[in-house]
């Protein structure tokens, strides 16, 4: 009987500093500054200028010890930065998205399917691309957030 008790009291003990330690902030810290970032072009260079303005921004809130979430959404023409057979900087994509967790590259799911059938045949997107019904409405979403709006 004592055993037990003890192992209770154990397990209680183990329970109760994992929840003050979720209390505390433990978890992963929430962004502070939001920014969503707009590519419709199918352009190098403002695709480059979009991963510069996301590297840069994320590179001066880090020296400050701040957090920064950032959204590159693509849309109309700009969606070939994130097809898979066709972006002119897939090579920069994979490591910025493993590097920062608060990167999120935005494929306009309407797009996509626009581009498909014009094409005849599937659009395959890099894995690092999360689809969205309509890459507009994504833009007016994260407005409403209080998302920085940057358009290179």
């Amino acid at each position: 009987m004592t055993s037990v008790r003890s192992l209770r009291s154990s397990i209680f003990l183990l329970v109760a500093i994992v929840v003050a330690a979720a209390d505390t902030g433990a978890t992963a810290q929430e962004p502070v500054h939001r920014v969503a970032i707009q590519v419709n072009q199918n352009d190098k260079a403002v695709m480059d200028l979009a991963l510069n303005n996301a590297k840069n921004v994320i590179d001066y809130y880090k020296a400050k010890g701040e957090t920064v979430a950032i959204e590159i959404v693509t849309y109309g023409p700009g969606l070939h930065m994130l097809r898979a057979d066709t972006s002119p900087v897939k090579e920069r994509i994979a490591p910025m998205a493993l590097e920062n967790s608060n990167l999120a590259f935005i494929a306009c799911g309407n797009t996509q399917a626009n581009q498909s059938k014009a094409e005849g045949k599937p659009v395959t997107l890099l894995s690092e691309a999360k689809v969205m019904p309509s890459g507009v409405v994504r833009l007016i979403e994260l407005q409403k957030q209080g998302y920085a709006y940057i358009r290179p």
